[in-house]
């Protein structure tokens, strides 16, 4: 039997192949733990690992082995309660191997797995299935946007991307590779007639010998082509897509008085996941943090989340700001621009119908996608009616409602969800 040794060095993550490998083949199990991981703590905690524990019954190995075969009689000794057709009593309540209660002195038995997932494969699993939609700018939905990029060489092509130093550097090559036997002969032959010349013998039946071969060999040579068209080398160009990856996301959050601490928590939990989806699943992307009550700021990260600041409703300040900061900053031709809205639905009476009339005049025609939720609204409110109408009329809208902590993965899930071509 033959025995093979890998003897090469080991790097630092020697043991990354297997645990892709053990990654794969648990994938339903994993992706079941990271939820249940989710529902359980809180979203700022999501940008560490988790511990996953595996069923030890789902790690056993399928085995093969060798039947007896046949047709045979066993005889178990042993038995001296019951005969054929005899039938056993249930046992008691926690004295067989399957049921509850203290484990047995004698019983063996086997924990779950329990690993470590890191935070790249957490968030690998928690991100899989998302993607902000239409992620392409509008320009170039039909039509997609690529560019002529080289891509080596190739032996077949147009003769007008005819690399001619490349062809010769293959023809040079070439010869040399069909010519070198014929040369070393040569000059073996060359030297051997040389020799016989200075020793007189240069009209001697090898010497004649000689010179047929040396003839011989000039014309072998001769005959190699310089040039053939298995040496010719045409530049390949290739069409490449260009990603349409420049985007930036619009947050706006209501602080006013009628969001309470509960509602504010579960807006920032929101906005916390979006921005944690986004930071993971785009590199070249622009947040907009938009807080407003009365008045609309435009305001960093850490005030965005941690700022108290608080006073009435107006929602139609927010998207004036926003409206205001894309037409600045964010030229639709080389941007795409996408928003996502949390409230809860109080606004002033006069104040909604406006932010419908700046949503489908102003915003909805400079953005890709707008993604509105509410939170903890019993029964809707004026701004979610008014939405309602900018949502039958427009496919780049989208609504949604949250209750509880609980509701925030599945309706992100639902806005962002990756769509099938």
């Amino acid at each position: 039997m033959s025995q093979l040794v890998d003897r090469r060095l080991s790097g630092k993550n020697r043991s990354a192949v297997n645990r892709q490998r053990f990654l794969r083949r648990f994938k339903q199990q994993i992706r079941k733990a990271v939820t249940e991981a989710v529902s359980s703590r809180d979203v700022s905690d999501l940008n560490r690992g988790e511990k996953i524990s595996i069923p030890a019954k789902d790690l056993t190995e399928p085995i093969f082995h060798h039947g007896s075969g046949g047709r045979r009689n066993i005889v178990h000794p042993g038995n001296r309660e019951f005969v054929k057709g005899d039938q056993a009593d249930r046992p008691d309540s926690g004295s067989g191997s399957g049921g509850g209660g203290s484990a047995s002195e004698d019983a063996e038995g086997e924990d779950d797995f329990v690993f470590e997932l890191s935070r790249e494969e957490f968030m690998q699993y928690f991100f899989q299935d998302l993607a902000l939609p239409d992620m392409v700018k509008k320009q170039l939905a039909a039509v997609p946007e690529v560019t002529r990029t080289r891509a080596g060489f190739v032996s077949q092509g147009n003769p007008s991307n005819l690399h001619v130093v490349r062809s010769m550097k293959q023809a040079i090559g070439r010869r040399m590779a069909m010519s070198s036997s014929p040369r070393e002969a040569l000059r073996e032959a060359e030297a051997a007639l040389a020799e016989l010349e200075t020793q007189g013998l240069a009209a001697s039946e090898d010497a004649e010998a000689l010179r047929e071969e040396i003839a011989r060999l000039k014309a072998r040579i001769a005959a190699v082509p310089f040039i053939d068209t298995w040496d010719l080398r045409y530049a390949n160009r290739i069409d490449q897509p260009t990603p349409s990856s420049q985007a930036a996301m619009f947050c706006l959050m209501d602080v006013s008085g009628s969001m309470d601490e509960n509602r504010k928590n579960i807006a920032k939990r929101f906005f916390m996941l979006l921005y944690l989806f986004l930071t993971k699943s785009y590199e070249r992307i622009e947040l907009v943090f938009i807080r407003h009550h009365t008045v609309a700021k435009e305001v960093e990260e850490q005030d965005f989340f941690a700022s108290r600041e608080s006073g009435g409703t107006v929602v139609s300040s927010a998207l004036v700001l926003m409206r205001d900061i894309i037409r600045e900053r964010y030229p639709t031709a080389n941007w795409n621009i996408y928003a996502a809205q949390a409230s809860d639905g109080d606004n002033w009476e006069n104040d909604s119908p406006r932010c419908r009339e700046l949503l489908m005049q102003d915003i909805l025609p400079l953005t890709q996608y707008f993604a509105y939720v509410e939170i903890e609204a019993e029964q809707p409110q004026s701004l979610w009616r008014e939405y309602t109408q900018v949502k039958a009329a427009s496919r780049r809208f989208a609504m949604q409602r949250l209750l509880t902590l609980e509701d925030i993965y599945p309706v992100f899930r639902q806005l962002f969800q990756k769509k099938v071509a």
